[in-house]
């Protein structure tokens, strides 16, 4: 076996906020590892600046004045005297000059090298890598469309219906669905200057649209020795446009055979790159069984929990790990899903309401306890929810015996729930669970939008106020204690103070009986 180079971690920038950078706090401790947090001036009071060991702001709100700013985040953990940057999701964790960046300073980049993510970051260039290392795509173009008359030919080979995808793209920008030959144009248009507002970049090139795919993803990690293994499916097709709502281990529909052609599949991908760390190899699963490679995710994704709860495996910690040096041992030999676990996207949205994004202070938070339940909370009670920055404030996780238990054990907990101040996207979740299309494994990536948009799933008329039973019991509780604790006037030979105030306001105009 090779030997081992260690690099010893101490301490750990986190180079991100929110539910990621306590995520990335709770592992750092348990490995006794030092942590310190980047700030905005909107995050001064957020959960990650109060539970880290050092905090230090980077700049005004704005992303791109703060949490972008990849050159000064660099010079704080040289100045501080971090070993490592852990970049969370988001953010910088797929750009490969802030990696390389990072690397060039003899800093730990806790994710894969930045050629790695170079490679993958190009939509486009990560096609031709697939297709030469045999990892089956969806059928499509190898190269940038330069005009709209190449697109025309290329289209016209293909057949409609057609995908126009951003080369640079991510969450659903740059994106077009072209069902016929007279969409073309001002479709080709409006991807191309989608692309560049988002990404810089208005490359975009041409795939076969697959009618009514499921989104199934393929957790991978990989050491700095060449080992790489697949830690099982992630099914995440329940989407709005484009963007993950509710993700689940294992998928309800992805047999033993087929977890390990992915599996194999997701490796080779990984394989092509010389990938390390942790990733995410995404594929598209048709009517037929036949699976097509979407893209690669370089870092750590927002659904690994689930992940996490049906292998026993800490993403973060084995990031960790592999960061310093460490070889996969035998602990991820042969991993198999064990039991079913499902998560949901706690958003500041009204999602009743276009998803309009609803920032404030939370006045109440109750999150739910007990069996099987995980909350990964980016909040607190009395924390404000700031305009800036992506509306996604917890997770909640569960885990239970079979995909029947954890439907029911997550319905239970999202009853639980209590967020007031703000408007979240429980009440969705809600219909969602009860909906006998989810329940039944029928999902595909156009199920979310199209009952938001038949209204299968609208806001209730009136929601059960189910504090009720609660709020009975804590006074009759009051009512108990009144009975027991107070004491007659006859035995005292006065009466107590609140009955003698009582009085006095009665003669003073009030209202009173004994």
């Amino acid at each position: 076996m090779e030997e081992q180079t260690i690099r010893p971690i101490r301490k750990v920038l986190i180079a991100n906020r929110g539910e990621i950078a306590v995520r990335i706090l709770r592992g750092l401790r348990e490995l006794g590892m030092r942590s310190a947090v980047i700030y905005s001036d909107a995050d001064r009071a957020s959960l990650p600046v109060l539970l880290a060991d050092e905090a230090y702001r980077i700049g005004p709100a704005a992303s791109s004045e703060s949490y972008l700013r990849s050159e000064a985040i660099i010079e704080l953990a040289t100045r501080i005297g971090a070993d490592a940057i852990h970049p969370g999701y988001g953010f910088l964790s797929e750009n490969a000059d802030f990696a390389g960046q990072c690397e060039a300073q003899g800093i730990i980049f806790i994710g894969p090298s930045a050629d790695a993510i170079s490679a993958m970051g190009s939509k486009i260039e990560s096609r031709r890598l697939m297709i030469d290392a045999g990892v089956p795509v969806v059928p499509g173009g190898r190269d940038p469309l330069p005009d709209l008359a190449s697109a025309e030919k290329e289209a016209a080979e293909i057949g409609y219906p057609i995908m126009l995808k951003a080369s640079a793209g991510g969450g659903g920008k740059g994106m077009r669905r072209v069902a016929e030959a007279g969409q073309l144009a001002a479709a080709f248009r409006d991807a191309r200057s989608e692309s560049i507002a988002a990404f810089g970049d208005d490359a975009v090139y041409i795939e076969k649209f697959v009618d009514e795919p499921r989104h199934i993803e393929i957790q991978i990690l990989g050491d700095a020795h060449g080992n790489i293994v697949s830690l099982g499916e992630r099914e995440c097709s329940l989407q709005r446009r484009n963007q993950k709502v509710i993700e689940e281990a294992p998928s309800p529909i992805v047999s033993p055979d087929l977890r390990q052609r992915m599996g194999e599949a997701a490796v080779q991908a990984a394989r092509a790159v010389g990938y390390s760390n942790a990733g995410t190899v995404e594929f598209l699963l048709d009517g037929h069984g036949d699976f097509y490679f979407l893209e690669m995710n370089t870092r750590l994704q927002v659904e690994h929990p689930v992940t996490e709860m049906v292998t026993g495996i800490d993403l973060v910690i084995a990031q960790l790990r592999v960061a310093q040096g460490y070889a996969l041992d035998q602990r991820f030999d042969d991993i198999q899903p064990r039991g079913h676990a499902i998560e949901v996207r706690l958003y500041a949205e009204d999602p009743f309401r276009n998803f309009m994004p609803s920032p404030g202070k939370i006045r109440r938070l109750r999150l739910p306890e007990g069996p099987g339940v995980r909350n990964d909370c980016g909040v607190y009670e009395g924390a404000e929810i700031s305009i800036h920055y992506d509306p996604m404030i917890a997770k909640l996780i569960v885990w239970g015996e079979d995909r029947q238990h954890a439907i029911l054990r997550l319905e239970r907990a999202l009853t639980e729930l209590r967020i007031e101040g703000i408007q979240t996207t429980t009440p969705l979740f809600l219909q969602i669970l009860r909906d006998e299309d989810f329940r039944s494994g029928n999902l595909d990536i156009t199920m979310l939008d199209r009952k938001l948009a038949d209204g299968t799933w609208a806001r209730p008329e009136e929601a059960p106020f189910e504090d009720l039973p609660l709020i009975a019991a804590a006074i009759a509780h009051s009512q108990r204690q009144r009975r027991t604790t107070s004491v007659p006037a006859s035995a005292t030979g006065k009466r107590s103070q609140w009955r003698q105030a009582a009085r006095r306001q009665a003669l003073r105009g009030g209202t009173w009986s004994s």
